[in-house]
């Protein structure tokens, strides 16, 4: 008897393998139809993913809005805080969006056009600057004459002529930003800020229900110090950004630098990358401020630049961002490095915020094991 149930054990066992390795199979054999398959599915769902990262950024002016319309003494607008703050949200940001539309993005377009056209005529006058110095001087040697060389070899207008940039706009707004996936990803964050109450309770209820009561709690916890992080990283970081961008375009117009918008919005945004994305930034401005305005201007300029960008780092950023993640600048440069090398820029950005819970997690186990191991032990 005991032998037979062995048997049908085993013969269940050896039949589970078989059909495992024949999907593993089906799933490398039909591999591109399954690619697609997602890929189609994730086109689908793109609005809905829209809607939800811009309900997530727009929470919190949504629910500040909402705390101070509740506190009105008007019965109708307390009533309906929620619905106003959300309306008004929105109508900020398109407002905003309006304005950079009008006003910014003509300047930057202008100056990346003008500075695409005109690259071979900077090189041209770099290059007869750096001859015209006394032979052996600092810039007049073969290595900068190389590197300069090398720089201007780089096919600029390859990636930047009009009708590439015309691509890239047009490729990006039609795989996030069609007329109707706008339309879409708009109205649903619209639901989600305004029914975010009901979603998180019912979440919760799920998380009970599949977890249980303790496990549940456990989640519940992590998640609302996970996204404490990541919000304020993304905002923080976000309005430092705005503010670098600001302050460099101000700074780099006052002194005559060509291209001072663009250059000072390439500085703000490189900014959002912890530690090398201000050295990067400046480095890239230094360099085609070397061919628009030559090396005595270039010098300046990152002189002024690197004073700025101390600035931002002692007294700016610490005010916006504060000591939310509290982690150490090598475990920054550690997490990203490894985002940068495996995920690229969203991963460089997105490094601090991931060590940052990685870091939480760790320290609560650790102080958990600590404290079990103090009851096992007395």
């Amino acid at each position: 008897m005991k032998e037979n149930k062995h048997f049908w054990i085993k013969g269940i066992y050896w039949f589970i393998f078989a059909v495992a390795l024949i999907i593993i199979y089906k799933t490398l054999d039909n591999f591109n139809d399954i690619a697609n398959f997602i890929k189609n599915f994730f086109d689908v769902i793109m609005p809905f993913i829209v809607g939800i990262i811009v309900s997530y950024l727009f929470y919190l002016p949504s629910k500040k809005l909402e705390d101070f319309f509740r506190k009105s003494k008007n019965n109708i607008v307390k009533k309906k805080s929620r619905t106003i703050s959300v309306i008004l949200v929105y109508l900020i940001a398109f407002l905003l969006l309006a304005l950079v539309i009008r006003f910014i993005m003509p300047t930057i377009t202008q100056s990346l056009i003008d500075l695409v056209n005109n690259i071979q005529n900077y090189y041209n006058n770099t290059i007869k600057n750096i001859n015209e110095m006394p032979e052996g001087g600092l810039l007049n040697n073969d290595i900068i004459k190389e590197l300069i060389k090398s720089i201007a070899q780089i096919d600029i207008k390859q990636f930047l002529n009009i009708d590439r940039l015309t691509e890239y706009a047009k490729g990006a707004i039609n795989a996030a930003f069609g007329i109707f996936d706008f339309f879409v990803a708009m109205i649903v964050s619209i639901y989600i800020l305004l029914e975010r109450s009901q979603i998180l309770e019912f979440l919760k209820k799920l998380t009970r229900a599949i977890f249980g009561r303790n496990t549940s709690k456990k989640i519940e916890k992590y998640f609302y110090k996970s996204n404490n992080i990541f919000f304020n990283f993304l905002v923080s970081q976000g309005l430092d950004a705005i503010v670098v961008a600001v302050l460099s375009s101000i700074l780099l117009s006052i002194l005559g630098v060509k291209y001072a918008i663009l250059l000072g919005v390439l500085i703000g945004v490189s900014n959002l990358i912890p530690y090398f994305g201000a050295i990067i930034g400046v480095i890239i401005a230094v360099i085609i401020t070397i061919f628009t305005g030559g090396i005595s201007q270039a010098v300046i300029m990152a002189i002024s630049t690197i004073i700025l960008q101390q600035i931002d780092a002692n007294i700016i950023n610490p005010k916006i961002v504060g000591n939310s993640l509290k982690i150490s600048p090598l475990l920054v440069i550690f997490g990203v490095s490894v985002g940068g090398a495996y995920f690229g820029v969203l991963g460089m950005f997105l490094a601090v915020p991931i060590i940052a819970v990685l870091k939480v997690l760790i320290i609560d186990y650790i102080e958990y094991k600590a404290e079990k191991n103090k009851v096992r032990e007395g």
